[in-house]
């Protein structure tokens, strides 16, 4: 490992319990900063509702840490909407963020338009399809941008069971070992191209904070890239010492079918190709099989292939600033 590594893993990486909610709220105060909560959507009304309402319970009603709960539904036909509003957050659809540029599917997307609906100068995001989930999550990686000026993105790490600690005893294997597509794809990606971020425990993981300053002056991967791509431009515009990651305990969620892991990994390959060379992808597109009636049949499926401009570069996000 290199040595930028282990110190900053020293140095950048710490628990949630390294900072007491009471000093968190401390430099809350002493510095005026806000907080927004994102939780992205799609179809997820089994669990956002206990998401949002833990959140405002906890960092709101309990102490005043998190000032806006914003969910941005990206098209769920399940009654997602309803069910984040009754718990308590804004909801926000997609479509009607920046509706002059038709959205596209997609995590990056939906992350990159919350910029617009939102107004912290901190944003946390959280995916919403977790389950048992601890407020921890987020005050455990806002935590950090209150206390130390010196640190801009903050990413969550924690063990990812991929199923219950039973099927894991059963079937002999440890109960960390979700996080497929990170081992797989993304780890070796990040050690090989740009080792400084070979630190990062869940590159991958959807809950992280940074300071809007910094997240306004990022391209956004529309789809799965997101992540990847996040931490690769912060790395290059704010240095490693700018990164930080917080455990936050267990990760509890709902797990994807190996040939959804397969287009997600394409679509971080590509974020890193493009990173790697700003080149042109020769076939932008993915096939799997599955067996049909026929025997095997092919589905070719699109690998993302587009980006969202930095958010500074948007006339919208300019004017409501300016306002």
């Amino acid at each position: 490992m290199l040595n930028e590594v282990e110190r900053w893993l020293a140095t950048r990486s710490w628990s949630a319990t390294d900072r007491p909610l009471h000093r968190i709220m401390a430099a809350k105060r002493s510095s005026g900063q806000t907080v927004s909560v994102v939780l992205p959507a799609l179809n997820e009304e089994e669990t956002v509702g206990d998401i949002v309402a833990v959140i405002r319970h906890d960092l709101m009603q309990q102490v005043p840490l998190v000032d806006e709960i914003v969910v941005v539904d990206s098209g769920s036909t399940d009654r997602t909407s309803e069910v984040a509003a009754a718990a308590g957050a804004r909801v926000v659809h997609r479509d009607d963020i920046l509706p002059r540029m038709p959205a596209v599917p997609g995590k990056g997307e939906v992350l990159w338009r919350s910029l617009l609906v939102t107004s912290g100068d901190i944003v946390c995001f959280i995916d919403a399809d977790l389950k048992e989930f601890s407020s921890d999550f987020v005050s455990g990686i806002v935590g950090p941008l209150l206390t130390d000026p010196g640190v801009d993105l903050v990413k969550g790490m924690y063990d990812r069971p991929l199923g219950t600690e039973l099927d894991s005893l059963a079937s002999g294997k440890t109960a960390g070992q979700g996080g497929r597509v990170t081992e797989l794809m993304a780890r070796p990606l990040l050690n090989m191209h740009w080792p400084q971020l070979a630190g990062f425990v869940q590159p991958l993981g959807g809950e992280y904070a940074a300071r809007r300053s910094l997240l306004e002056q990022l391209p956004f991967p529309v789809g799965y890239g997101i992540e990847l791509g996040m931490l690769v431009d912060a790395l290059h515009l704010v240095g490693l010492d700018a990164l930080a990651q917080v455990d936050v305990g267990v990760r509890k969620h709902r797990h994807q079918d190996g040939q959804a892991l397969g287009r997600m990994s394409a679509a971080i390959y590509r974020t890193a190709q493009l990173r790697l060379a700003r080149g042109h992808m020769i076939r932008p597109a993915l096939t799997q099989f599955e067996r049909g009636r026929d025997g095997f049949e092919p589905r070719t499926y699109s690998v993302d292939t587009e980006e969202r401009p930095p958010m500074v570069e948007i006339a919208e996000y300019a004017e409501r600033k300016v306002a």
